[in-house]
């Protein structure tokens, strides 16, 4: 996985009824990156970090590392996870 470091969790908050999340998962995983869904609408325990950790009040939310992206952005998600994987470079064996 050439996109966020494993160690890096990668968080996204959704809620049902929500085409720009649907979108956003879609996204995620065509560029094949690892990510735990949060339903905010049956969480309350995610809805409260999102809102109070994360200062969002909209969904999506995806957290990775210490950015917070809302909304559905292809451009701005394909520029910021870019921008990570090229300062992430892969060891040589």
């Amino acid at each position: 996985m050439s996109e966020p470091d494993v160690q890096t969790r990668v968080l996204l908050f959704t809620q049902p009824g929500c085409l720009s999340c649907e979108l956003m998962r879609i996204y995620l995983e065509a560029r094949e990156i690892l990510f735990e869904e949060h339903d905010i609408s049956t969480d309350l325990e995610s809805r409260r970090l999102m809102t109070e950790t994360y200062d969002s009040t909209e969904t999506p939310t995806l957290v990775i590392a210490d950015e917070v992206i809302t909304g559905f952005d292809p451009a701005r998600l394909d520029q910021y996870l870019d921008s990570v994987s090229s300062s992430n470079p892969v060891p040589e064996s």
